[in-house]
């Protein structure tokens, strides 16, 4: 029988603390599990807390690619997510496969390949270094300065990169299907509503809309630019569930979401997978469990490592 309102929070409590459990949740998840996390963040803090946690189960409220993350870091835990099925549009745009073929097919360049994070275990496992969208300047600028760049997957944020560096990289033609549905129609529309708003806006945004951005950045970054501006009211560009985020840890000000074309604004239907119920039927069961092949988790371990080293 299902279990249900607070009789289920405090069943996930509990059984929290029998698994010796931490939950992890990224800021597109919905309110409910964002409220029972004990840690919220963006790819990179997620990356942290998971190779510093202490737990014997990581339960990872996000999407497939980031549960992943925690196992390669913590090859000896229990990592569990609610929804294996929550994937990553992203993710699925450059299989580990195709970019196999392509490095051979395109050997001679000897490519440096700086993966953003938001890519499969198999995709790490090829690259070099990886980044969030939090340290992707930061990392590029690491690399060695007569090496070739292929950035993986995700063109916009590349591009975005290219443009704050001023570093040539070749870009694979990924995105995120949420942030491409942001345009230049719909956000110059709500900013006409809100002319005093500034416009913040994730760099997986199209350049159209990051043209039209006061700030572009990462989710974490959107809290502290939120903190430190004199605005009372800003416009987010970026999956809905940060908004939950920004009215928590920013109160007293407004916080509007970016619309699209087609709606007032952008869910994640990967993200929004995670459930309550589902979080709590992982922890009781330990089940779906992230298991990765040893040879590719210890290989997409190397350069998980030197982001996390690169980014301190």
């Amino acid at each position: 029988m299902p279990v249900a309102g607070l009789d289920l929070i405090s069943e996930i409590q509990q059984l929290k603390r029998e698994r010796n459990a931490v939950i992890l949740a990224h800021n597109y998840q919905s309110n409910e599990i964002q409220e029972l996390a004990d840690f919220v963040g963006d790819s990179l803090g997620l990356a942290y807390k998971a190779a510093e946690s202490t737990a014997d189960v990581i339960a990872f409220c996000g999407v497939h690619f980031m549960a992943e993350t925690a196992k390669i870091v913590n090859p000896a835990k229990t990592v569990v997510i609610p929804d294996m099925n929550a994937g990553c549009s992203l993710s699925d745009s450059c299989p580990a496969e195709k970019l196999e073929a392509f490095l051979h097919e395109h050997a001679a360049k000897n490519y440096y390949v700086v993966a953003y994070i938001n890519c499969s275990a198999g995709v790490k496992a090829l690259s070099d270094v990886i980044c969030t969208s939090g340290n992707a300047v930061r990392i590029v600028e690491h690399v060695p300065a007569d090496r070739k760049i292929l950035f993986v997957p995700d063109a916009n944020l590349g591009q975005w990169v290219i443009e704050q560096t001023g570093r040539p990289m070749e870009l694979w033609k990924g995105n995120c299907y949420v942030h491409v549905e942001f345009t230049r129609n719909s956000i110059e529309r709500i900013r006409s509503q809100h002319p005093d708003a500034p416009v913040v806006a994730h760099p997986e945004c199209t350049t159209a809309v990051r043209l039209l951005a006061d700030e572009v950045c990462s989710t974490e970054k959107m809290i502290g630019y939120c903190k430190s501006s004199s605005a009372r009211t800003f416009i987010i560009v970026t999956e809905s569930g940060m908004l939950h985020r920004l009215r928590r840890e920013v109160p007293g000000k407004e916080f509007i979401p970016g619309p699209t074309d087609k709606c007032a604004c952008a869910d994640c239907r990967y993200m929004k997978m995670n459930t309550l119920e589902k979080l709590h039927a992982c922890l009781r069961d330990l089940a779906p469990q992230i298991i990765i092949p040893e040879p590719i988790r210890a290989r997409a371990e190397l350069p998980l490592r030197r982001m996390l080293e690169w980014s301190r």
